[in-house]
């Protein structure tokens, strides 16, 4: 594995492109990182071990090779030639009782590895999703999922111009201690 990253080289090569067949192997990687980082807390570690990371990447290889129509994407975020983030688009529609008919799009994932953090790899992944939807899906929104507690993602998208809709989902079996809620995150774009 190459050694930690440095923000402060000169030469430091950032970007985001749409991911290749091949990349699911590092999308997988970067997911259970990150999730082990930011949600051990609440899910538990014996929940994360439960993940198969064979298994996962196989879904990302679906999810980038085959994905499921239009204006479904995954994006990822390079330092160099190291794969460190990666952010899950899909179209979404306006509710059946809304008077808008403007599609949208949601994003499903947004990770970046921890230390990879806090040097604008989320915010050009969110921006390249913006303009991806904005510009070839002609969305007029984003909007996004939050688990209750995440502050720090609530910062990054608080800041970003997206606001909490007041809209809640709970995720699991009730009763069930790994059972979360979520809450929605939007904005116009």
């Amino acid at each position: 594995m190459p050694g930690p990253l440095n923000p402060l080289t000169p030469t430091s090569d950032v970007s985001v492109r749409p991911a290749v067949p091949g990349d699911e192997q590092d999308v997988a990687r970067v997911q259970l990182t990150a999730w082990r980082e930011s949600l051990t807390e609440t899910l538990g570690e014996a929940v994360l071990d439960g993940i198969d990371p064979t298994q996962l990447a196989a879904q990302w290889q679906r999810a980038i090779s085959a994905p499921p129509g239009r204006g479904y994407r995954v994006l990822v975020a390079m330092h160099g030639p190291r794969l460190v983030g990666f952010a899950s688009v899909a179209p979404v529609t306006a509710p059946a009782d809304s008077d808008d008919d403007t599609p949208g799009g949601e994003i499903l994932a947004l990770e970046v590895l921890p230390e990879a953090r806090r040097v604008g790899h989320g915010s050009r992944l969110l921006a390249a999703v913006v303009d991806l939807l904005r510009d070839e899906d002609g969305a007029g929104s984003v909007q996004t999922w939050v688990l209750v507690g995440d502050v720090v993602r609530e910062q990054f998208l608080g800041s970003a111009g997206l606001d909490d809709m007041g809209a809640e989902r709970r995720l699991g079996s009730e009763g069930d201690p790994r059972e979360v809620t979520e809450r929605l995150w939007a904005a116009a774009i």
